[in-house]
Formats: structure tokens, C-alpha cells, sequence
């Protein structure tokens, strides 16, 4: 086991260890601070039990993460002059704060919708068009597209490729945002993404195993394993909070920088359209809303889904949180299996 390896398994400990220990002074203090969740008219009558529960946890990891990226990535940035996994931890902070900003409007202001949606939208897209430039100008993003199972690279304009990097990002925050609907929902699926991109990352940054697979190569990408790591200590360690029954709520400080640190993750190592299979619980959530919508209108006001994002559907089905939680962490656990049947050796 090369160096890197105990790196990353020390950011990954101590990132699960310190958001377990600012989870003990960050709850009560959010009580202290009536920054309780508030609950949707529309949502489910029974959710109402949660009203008052502390939300914008999400500070929690989004510190243990910023503490582990550069207290265990400092040596690469000194020594390599390498700060990639520098510009996934600012993307991650850049939409922790819009998302905090949406929170604030919401507990503070006491709008249950937060910031409009085109609010919301603009300044999504803008963090997403910034970092994809600063990429871009530092050299680390390449405009190939990798077409997985197929092992296929596909060399398409700039121009359309940021567009759709743009996409990618944007999505991947709407789709965490809608899927934390319930208790450790959306933490779980993407703990288990990050470790998939984790994987990815590490080995298109490793010469000789791009060499044996067929994977792009990218130099100096590897080192953001150490920010995957501290990733996915992070979140296990806000899962302790967050299982049923959640003790708090990530809130849109949280979700919103997971699902953007999500799709940066995929933009890196070319993954973008594995995203697709290892956050397939995302993208079903996304489109039980889009058709839901969308046959309403269509139909003059019939549904398809009992109510969504789906993840409503089966809660008024019948289904308890403890039972939507385990098939839905269990169904995301065979498509990260999934993902890796499309890598093959030479």
C-alpha cells in the first residue's frame, strides 16, 4: 500500500471523528438558536411531528470536510504545486453558502419556500460556470466525453462540453436537494457515490492502472482521493445525526453542496454518465417530479405518483422511513456495483 492510501484513510477518520464531536455543540446551539425546520403545507400531514427539528446541519461536515481536505492535502499543494482538490473543496463551500443563504431566508425569514427558484437556479449556475473555468484554465478539465461500458472517448466542442458540465453540476444539486426529503435519505446514496468517484479518481490519476484499463489517465487528479475521503468520513459521521430519528437536517447548506460536489467529483475523472447509474436514486427522484408536473398539466390535475419526489409515493403507501431508507441506500449499493462492470482490463 503506497502512502496515499494511509492519507486518505486518515482524512476519513478524523473528518468522522471531528463531525461526530461538532454534532455535540452544533445541535444544541442551533436549538439555542430556534434555527428549527419548517414544514411544507403541502408535504405529509405526519411529517409535521418534525417541525422545530434543528436544520442547516450541514456546517457540520462542510467543516470536518474543509479542516481534513487541507489539513491532510497541504503536503501536495507545497510539494506539487497540484490544488485541484482545492477547487472541488471551494465548489463545495460556494454552494454550501447559497444554500445557507436559502436556509436563512427560510428559518429567519420565515419562507418555507426560501429563495425563489430562479433565485436559486442563477446562482447555482454561476458557481457551476466559475469552477468550470477555473478548471478549464488550469488544465484539469478535459472536454472529452468518456461513454462507459463502451470504453468510447468522444471529443465534442468546448463550447457544448461546458454547457454540459454545466448541466451535470446543476442537476446533481437539484437532485440531493429534492431526494432530502427524509431522515438520512439523501447522506446515504451519496456517501456511497463518493466512494464510487473516490475509486474512479484514484485510479484515472494512477498511470500504470490507466495503462491495464480502460480509463482515461488525468495527472494530478489522484490527490483529490484525500478530499474524497474526508467526503465520505464526513457524511457517515452526519448520518449518526441524521438516521431516523434525525436529531437534525443537513438543510440546503448541506444538500446543495453535496449534490455540487457530486457532479464536480463525476467532471473530473470522466465519469459524467456513471453518475447516472451510482446516483440512480437521484435521478429517479428528479423524474417523478418533472413527470408529476408535468402530467398535472398535461391532464388538467391528474397525478401519476401519489406525491413526489417519489420517495413520498412509497411513504404514503404504507412505508416507514426506516423501509424507504434501507431499499433506497440498498437499491444505490447494486448500481455502484453496476458502475464498475463498465470498466474492463486490455
Amino acid at each position: 500500500m503506497d502512502a496515499m492510501f494511509f492519507i486518505v484513510l486518515g482524512a476519513t477518520l478524523v473528518s468522522f471523528l471531528l463531525t461526530l464531536a461538532f454534532g455535540r455543540f452544533v445541535i444544541p446551539m442551533l436549538r439555542a438558536l430556534h434555527a428549527g425546520q419548517s414544514i411544507r403545507e403541502v408535504g405529509p400531514q405526519w411529517h409535521n411531528s418534525k417541525a422545530g427539528t434543528p436544520t442547516m446541519g450541514g456546517i457540520m461536515f462542510i467543516a470536518a470536510i474543509l479542516l481534513c481536505t487541507v489539513g491532510f492535502g497541504w503536503k501536495s499543494m507545497v510539494e506539487n504545486a497540484d490544488y485541484t482538490h482545492l477547487y472541488v473543496l471551494g465548489l463545495a463551500l460556494c454552494y454550501g453558502l447559497v444554500g445557507f443563504a436559502d436556509d436563512f431566508v427560510k428559518v429567519k425569514l420565515k419562507r418555507n419556500l426560501g429563495l425563489t427558484a430562479s433565485q436559486k437556479f442563477l446562482l447555482q449556475l454561476v458557481v457551476a460556470v466559475i469552477f468550470l473555468f477555473v478548471l478549464k484554465k488550469s488544465g484539469d478539465l478535459s472536454c472529452d466525453l468518456y461513454i462507459p461500458f463502451w470504453n468510447l472517448d468522444l471529443e465534442i466542442p468546448t463550447a457544448v462540453y461546458m454547457i454540459f458540465a454545466a448541466f451535470v453540476i446543476v442537476g446533481c444539486v437539484n437532485a440531493v436537494n429534492l431526494t432530502d426529503g427524509l431522515d438520512g435519505l439523501a447522506i446515504g446514496p451519496t456517501v456511497l457515490a463518493g466512494a464510487v468517484f473516490a475509486i474512479f479518481i484514484y485510479i484515472t490519476g494512477n498511470a500504470r492502472l490507466t495503462q491495464y484499463l480502460y480509463l482515461p489517465y488525468i495527472p494530478g487528479v489522484g490527490e483529490v482521493t484525500v478530499f474524497c475521503g474526508a467526503f465520505i468520513g464526513a457524511g457517515l459521521g452526519f448520518l449518526w445525526f441524521n438516521a431516523y430519528p434525525a436529531q437534525v437536517f443537513m438543510g440546503d447548506v448541506g444538500s446543495l453542496s453535496l449534490g455540487g460536489t457530486l457532479g464536480f467529483l463525476a467532471l473530473l475523472c470522466k465519469q459524467e454518465l456513471i453518475m447516472v447509474v451510482v446516483g440512480g436514486i437521484f435521478v429517479a427522484e428528479t423524474l417523478s417530479v418533472i413527470l408529476q408536473v408535468s402530467y398535472f398539466k398535461w391532464t388538467h390535475g391528474k397525478r401519476i405518483f401519489r406525491m413526489t419526489p417519489i420517495h413520498h409515493h412509497f411513504e404514503m403507501g404504507g412505508w416507514s422511513e426506516v423501509k424507504i431508507f434501507t431499499v433506497f441506500t440498498g437499491i444505490t449499493v447494486v448500481m455502484c456495483i453496476l458502475a464498475f462492470l463498465g470498466v474492463r482490463a486490455r
